[in-house]
């Protein structure tokens, strides 16, 4: 793992991007996983506008979509779903055949789960990964204590998601439950880049890099990626010795 700071959040997202696109010239069928959120919003915009101002060559690549509100329809724009339709894949053209991602009102849970392991495994794994952090350390909905070998899961959300996540949604939503891509699959991957920025961020960032690798902190297990990257803002470093 290496940790890469940037003077804002601009700049932080100008990288990512440019590595996303450097990602899928090198490999034309590369596989794309994407957190939605406050974080990639930006990373996600200035991708999609490269992709489209160099006529990247997108048409063979396939997304991923990280997680998803377990109960929360794809219309409702504090979705998953809306996130990357709306930020990335509508912009792109992108045909359903590159697009997977989670029904969270799906009749039977366990079919989405083993449906995202199949297309992770018939396409040779994830390419790259593009991450958030919560408040409370988890990556997608990987909450404290989850086993760091799962695959694709459902999980019970932890308070602070619970609470946090309200910010996403025009009203008050009722969340109890995700499903997410798991961190084995993070592991898995060939490159990881985690991404944070603001103040806000900065106890978390802290404690995922300088204290000892733990599933109550799952973002610690970035430490033992052979290929991934913490990108973080200036203020989000801010706490680090």
């Amino acid at each position: 793992m290496e940790t890469k700071t940037y003077p804002d959040y601009e700049t932080l997202s100008a990288a990512v991007a440019q590595i996303m696109c450097d990602n899928i010239r090198q490999k034309p069928t590369a596989v794309i996983c994407l957190a939605s959120g406050h974080t990639p919003l930006l990373p996600c915009r200035l991708f999609v506008q490269k992709a489209n101002d160099e006529h990247l060559h997108i048409s063979e690549a396939t997304f991923l979509g990280l997680d998803e509100w377990v109960g929360v329809p794809p219309e409702n724009e504090g979705s998953c779903h809306y996130f990357l339709y709306n930020t990335v894949f509508n912009p792109l053209g992108l045909q359903a055949g590159q697009i997977h991602v989670f029904n969270g009102m799906a009749e039977d849970l366990s079919i989405e789960c083993e449906t995202m392991d199949d297309v992770i495994e018939n396409n040779g794994g994830i390419d790259l990964m593009i991450v958030g952090i919560g408040m409370n350390g988890h990556i997608g909905f990987n909450e404290p204590g989850v086993p760091f070998n799962h695959l694709s899961h459902v999980i019970e959300l932890d308070k602070t998601t619970i609470e946090v996540g309200q910010k996403y949604f025009p009203a008050a939503t009722t969340l109890t439950k995700g499903i997410t891509i798991g961190l084995q699959h993070l592991m898995n991957a060939n490159k990881v880049l985690l991404i944070a920025n603001g103040e806000k961020k900065a106890a978390i960032i802290q404690q995922t890099i300088e204290s000892e690798v733990s599933n109550q902190i799952p973002a610690t297990i970035m430490q033992t990626h052979k290929n991934g990257i913490i990108m973080i803002d200036a203020a989000a470093s801010s706490l680090l010795s």
